[in-house]
């Protein structure tokens, strides 16, 4: 297994940090005083999301965002206004009573979309 490099520990230092998955962009925007360019950032997230260290988060919006795997079960909100993404933590209880009969769950997915706390104060 190959070892990473000082830009795809610094990526990866950032995913662990932030506060909800980041897309190449996003990424390229927080880390242009080191002069990773983005070409390089994409590189480091098809690596890191092929040897199973980092997972796509498809989320609206058009761009492919990233996080760390091995997180807790978790969902994220969505600013409507900037497109921030930020985890939310636990989950939505009784969603088994919402199943219709004879099936079961296997997985889900939950995105709350709204205006996070910048954009609310700007409004």
């Amino acid at each position: 297994m190959r070892t990473p490099s000082k830009h795809a520990e610094t990526i990866y230092a950032l995913l662990k940090q932030s506060s909800g998955p980041l897309s190449a962009n996003e990424i390229w925007q927080s880390l242009q005083a080191s002069g990773i360019g983005l070409a390089t950032i994409y590189r480091i997230l098809k690596r890191g999301v092929e040897s199973g260290a980092l997972c796509e988060a498809n989320l609206p919006g058009g761009q492919t965002r990233y996080e760390p795997t091995g997180l807790k079960h978790h969902h994220h909100f969505l600013c409507s206004d900037c497109n921030r993404a930020i985890d939310l933590e636990g989950c939505v209880p009784g969603l088994e009573n919402i199943v219709p009969p004879n099936f079961s769950i296997t997985g889900h997915e939950i995105l709350l979309f709204g205006h996070c706390a910048d954009c609310s104060e700007a409004a």
